[in-house]
């Protein structure tokens, strides 16, 4: 989700967007009843990931099909119990199905493109008295496919489901992916950044947020400075928080141990397509070495995908 997958407003977007950047292409468009998909909205894909990959850790079979009572997706997410709550649940299932994505990620030849939506379809269960008893969603075999794949997974800290902005959101994904791994963080020019997030924000109102972020440092486990370089380029500049103080911590793990609970729904129907079992700005450099800026050319990798929970963290977020 490092890609403009998502709209990063709360407000109702329609319009699509279009994305190129070397070989990748993305297109994502939206319905004017329901609008774009949002990152917040993509809290229910980390949910499904989390299940798929903690079922197929325990040794059970796993499916495209899950089922699941709204408590527990609301509750995995951060989020409150209340029928309001239940109500914006359901608003998020329909912006997940009704947003279409053609892409060429993972695909054999970047000339072909993959359309499909988050999830093809979703249905709310009712027990004897009419009263909801869950919801039953399927999600895309382009995702499905995906979770599956371990060269595709990190872990997120379970904070991120606190932080209340879409950039702010959108920007600790790019950050774990890159900083997780590099031993002197990272960098990318704030060009860049306003690029690849796909933002309707001019840059100058972006720049903007990305500073802001900066000075309040949100991001969970990761420190965030504003540097320029010699032709006066602005960077943003990140790694992780034991690195940027100058301790020579444990680098973060690309691959935890999921320990999801046993309940997790997932041996379905053979229709369902189963497979096999912060504070201040400076331009100063990290105490560890001047961070890396390549990937504002090549992507190193472009996807993060859930797992579940282990010491605070859960397996990540939809690719």
């Amino acid at each position: 989700m490092t890609y403009p997958f998502f709209s990063l407003a709360k407000t109702h977007r329609i319009t699509p967007i279009d994305f190129k950047m070397n070989d990748i292409a993305i297109r994502v468009e939206a319905v004017t009843e329901h609008g774009m998909a949002t990152i917040w909205d993509a809290d229910v894909l980390i949910w499904a990931a989390s299940q798929i990959v903690g079922a197929r850790d325990a040794g059970l079979r796993t499916s495209r099909l899950m089922a699941a009572r709204p408590r527990e997706i609301l509750t995995f997410t951060g989020r409150g119990t209340s029928a309001r709550d239940y109500h914006r649940l359901k608003a998020a299932l329909d912006r997940l199905q009704s947003t279409t994505i053609a892409t060429s990620l993972r695909q054999i030849s970047e000339r072909r493109m993959h359309r499909f939506s988050w999830i093809n379809e979703w249905t709310e269960r009712a027990d004897a008295h009419g009263n909801a008893d869950g919801i039953d969603l399927i999600v895309s075999d382009w995702f499905y496919r995906a979770v599956l794949d371990d060269a595709l997974v990190l872990t997120i800290d379970r904070r991120y489901f606190a932080l209340t902005g879409g950039v702010e959101r959108w920007l600790y994904r790019v950050v774990r992916k890159h900083a997780g791994r590099q031993s002197h963080g990272w960098r990318f020019e704030l060009r860049h950044l306003h690029a690849k997030s796909a933002s309707l924000s001019p840059y100058k109102r972006f720049a903007f947020e990305l500073r802001d972020i900066v000075r309040r440092q949100p991001l969970p486990g990761y420190r965030l400075l504003i540097e320029h370089d010699r032709r006066g380029r602005e960077l943003l500049a990140f790694a992780p928080a034991d690195l940027s103080t100058g301790a020579r911590g444990q680098h973060v793990e690309t691959h935890v141990l999921s320990g999801t609970e046993g309940h997790v729904p997932s041996g379905t129907e053979p229709t369902c397509y189963q497979e096999p079992a912060r504070p201040n700005s400076s331009s100063r450099t990290m105490a560890s070495g001047s961070p890396n800026s390549e990937s504002n050319l090549y992507e190193s990798n472009f996807s993060e995908v859930g797992r579940g929970r282990d010491g605070g963290k859960v397996r990540g977020s939809a690719p």
